[in-house]
This record gives structure tokens, sequence and C-alpha cells, in this order.
């Protein structure tokens, strides 16, 4: 008999619309939680139950005592944190579990040693997956930390030892940089995660950021479910993400397949994952990090599996065994997906606010839209400026990036600048097309993207001005027009 009957989601925005919508398809009551600011979210609606986090709105979602006391009040058996805030913090796992609540992911273990990149460093290449040459342990001291990266050679890459999402991150290409960089990066790893240790690794140029998908229940099964090219990145974050990825060889694949699978087997883990990769110019495969939580851009992975992650992670939390062997996993198509942002990419990417004045959403075969938005939400400053996922899919490549043309051309939202035009460059541009990506894709053509709407509107205009006439002239001919 199944434990998990009620789930309260530990998120907000649309990860928590997603999980909602996984628990009523498997006929489990879900409870959402929201800020003051939140009040207005589409999940708060859409949730069975609901109970506010009162206090500091940027505390809300972090603060796991109280969460942990409003899913007890709320007799819930389980708690899913989604993605960010607490779903990689080992002490909310190891607190559901002395409050007798299943959390919905890793053991607190895990977390805590892929939370720790040195230490997950050392661990990946004990069982056998290659890294970068770098540090073993954290650093503070930039003296140190200087001498090292002049034995490793530049460029070198500072990375906040206990962070991620592009924060407290810095490449340095020369010695005389070192010291700015230095300071920039601990500086930041501190604003953000309360630890200024940094690790210096090798910094690989121009390389493919490929992930690959891992789920894992409590019996040793450990299936892959293919990888997704996320080298699309502004300020080491991601941007658009594709499964799989058009150009990687696939020996190189299936090699992937085979020490990330392998990894997980011998570590023991347990839950969905993400083993991330680098993979240079000649082939060559780094190990970078391990997420222990479902990733942002798991729907292109969902898309071309024809699995549900999100279920499998409650029903794999819940003790069920895997329902299918690796060689019954068939990949079908292409999938991309857009991350819809509230910011302005002509201003470095400032993140923006606002009400959502004017939204229509692109619709129709192979398209799939993730997100909280709608006529009249306003966007909080107080949270990550993303509001949602466009994700497209097609038989092939060529299919895939025309059918993102004509979903982001329908795509309407007016209220505050966002990346949505952003995209529509990018879709059209060459290399896109051709699958020629890197990590460097962005900061190497963002100068002849325009990133000018207005054309774009302009047409739209001129479309329902031309619809508007004909309607007046049928109307003046008496003439009825069934809309």
């Amino acid at each position: 008999m199944n434990k998990i009957s009620k789930v309260l989601i530990a998120n907000r925005g649309e990860i928590a619309l997603r999980i909602i919508r996984a628990c009523k398809e498997l006929e489990i009551t879900s409870v959402a939680i929201f800020s003051e600011v939140d009040v207005e979210g589409i999940w708060v609606r859409k949730a069975d139950e609901c109970y506010p986090i009162l206090g500091d709105v940027l505390q809300a979602y972090l603060n796991y005592e109280t969460i942990i006391s409003v899913a007890k009040k709320a007799k819930c058996d389980a708690i899913h944190p989604g993605y960010g805030f607490l779903s990689e913090n080992a002490d909310f796992a190891k607190a559901c579990e002395k409050a007798g609540i299943i959390f919905i992911g890793p053991k607190p273990e895990h977390i805590a040693l892929f939370g720790d990149k040195m230490a997950s460093k050392v661990a990946m290449k004990k069982v056998g997956v290659p890294v970068l040459e770098g540090t073993n342990e954290p650093i503070e001291d930039k003296k140190e930390a200087k001498a090292i990266a002049s034995k490793i050679g530049y460029p070198v890459i500072i990375k906040a030892a206990f962070g991620g999402g592009g924060r407290g991150m810095r490449i340095v290409r020369a010695e005389n940089e070192f010291d700015k960089m230095f300071e920039a990066a601990t500086n930041e790893a501190v604003k953000f995660f309360g630890n200024g240790q940094v690790f210096i690794e090798k910094y690989v140029e121009n390389p493919r950021h490929i992930e690959v998908q891992i789920i894992a229940d409590k019996y040793g099964n450990v299936l892959h479910l293919g990888e997704r090219d996320c080298s699309i990145q502004r300020r080491h974050q991601k941007v658009i993400e594709i499964a799989p990825s058009p150009k990687l060889n696939n020996e190189v694949r299936k090699e992937l397949f085979r020490i990330s699978t392998k990894a997980m087997f011998k570590l023991g883990y347990e839950s969905v994952g993400t083993v991330e990769f680098l993979i240079d110019q000649n082939d060559n495969i780094y190990f970078i990090e391990m997420n222990t939580r479902v990733q942002v851009e798991h729907p292109v992975t969902e898309i071309i599996s024809g699995i549900d992650i999100i279920q499998r992670m409650i029903e794999i939390a819940d003790g069920d065994k895997m329902k299918y062997m690796q060689e019954e996993i068939k990949f079908r198509g292409y999938a991309i997906e857009f991350r819809i942002n509230a910011e302005n990419p002509q201003k470095n990417f400032m993140p923006s606010t606002g009400t959502i004045e004017r939204y229509l959403t692109p619709n129709g075969p192979g398209v799939r839209l993730d997100s909280c938005a709608y006529t009249g939400y306003k966007v909080p400053a107080n949270y990550d400026s993303m509001i949602g996922k466009l994700i497209v899919w097609a038989l092939d490549w060529e299919g895939a990036v025309k059918k993102a043309k004509r979903a982001l051309d329908e795509f309407t939202l007016e209220g505050f600048p966002t990346n949505i035009q952003l995209h529509r460059e990018i879709v059209r541009d060459k290399e896109f097309k051709e699958g020629k990506i890197t990590t460097n894709y962005l900061d190497k053509n963002m100068d002849k993207f325009t990133l000018d709407a207005k054309n774009h509107l302009e047409e739209e205009e001129k479309k329902i001005a031309s619809i508007m006439k004909f309607i007046d002239s049928v109307k003046s001919k008496n003439v009825k027009v069934r809309m």
C-alpha cells in the first residue's frame, strides 16, 4: 500500500504548478504554500489546499521549520521541493525525515555530497568519471589560490564551492586578472550561499554543456533518459535546452550514458538527478557537477522519452520499483526549451518586473507551455526572473527549429521587457539552425541580434487592422460574420 496520499509543494511559480498537475494525475492531494507577494499565484488557485507563509518574502520558501510545520498541520505525507530554494538542502531533507515526512528526492547524504563541489568531484573520480584538473579542497586564501592557478595554467575558472546556477563563478584568462576576479567570485559566493570558499579548475574553451538525466529507484535500478544540450547560456545560466544534442558524436553519447549510470549505481543514488559534463572540441568528457533535484529543463526529456519525470520521482519516493527496463525506453524526435524570463537582454539581462498587460500564448501540435503567467499577473521583484518555459517538439531538428519560429512568433507578452525577441532571433541564426552551439554562443553573437521587437509588433498590429477593416466592410453590406 502506497504511503503518499498528500504532498506539500515547497516552491512557487511554474514548477509548483507542474508538481500540482503531476499529483492530480496520480490522484494525490496537493498543498501549495505562498508568500505575501504570491497571493495571486495561479498555483495557489490550482492546488487542492493552500497555506500562507507570513513574514520576510525572501525567506518564505527557505524557512523549512515553518514549511514542515505547515505540512504537519495539513497532514501531508510528503514534501516535494521542486528546484531552487530548499531542493538541494540536506538539512531540510533530514528535518523532513525526522518529522516523519517523506522528502521527495535523494537521500540527505547524496544531497550533501553533491552539494559540495569538491567532495563530489573526488567521489566521481573514484568511480571512474573523468574530471577537470584543479583543486580537491575548497580555498579561501587568495595567495594560495593564485599559486594553484599558475600551476594549472591559464585560463582557469573560479567556482563557489557550495553554490550553483552560475553564481560565484569567474573566468580568469591571465594572471593580472586573478586578484580582481577572485574577490568578485568570493564576495558573490558569500552573498548567495553564505560561504566564500571556492575552488580552481582548468577552464575549457568553447565547450558544449551536456547533461544526462538519471532516474534510480531504491532497489538498485538505475536508468538514463538521454542527454540534454544546455550550451546556450548567459552569465553561466541556461537559456535554451535541447534534447537530444543535435551535434553530439554517438560514441561520446554512449560513453556519457555508461559512466553516468555506472557512477550513480556505485554510489547508491536514489531518485532523479542530472550529471553534468563539458565536452571539449576534441570530444573529451569532463564531469562538472551533479544536480540532486528535478531540473528546470526536464520537459524536453519528458517529451522525447514519454516519461513523466515528476510522477516517477514521487513514485520512487513512495517505494515503487522502476516500471521499465533501459531497452524499453525509446527516444523520438527533438525538443527545444526556451526559458521565458522577465529581463532586458539590451541591458545585460537586467531583471524586470511589472504587470502583464497582454498575454497571448502559442499553441498547436508539438507546443507545450509551462508557465505561471496570465493577463493581469504582477511579476514580483523578489524571486528569479523566469516566468515560464516554451517547449517545442518535432520529429527532426529542422522541424523543431521551424516549430520554434512559429511558436515564438505567436507569443505575445506585454507589460515589461522579456527575452522572447532574443529567442526569435536565435532560432533564425545560421549557427543555431545548424546545431553549432557552444557555451560562448551568446557572448559571440549578442552584437548581431537587434533585440528590437518593434517590427514584430508592427506586423501583428497590421494583421489586426486588416481583420478589423474586413469585418467593418462586411458589416456595412449587412452580411453576418461568423466568428
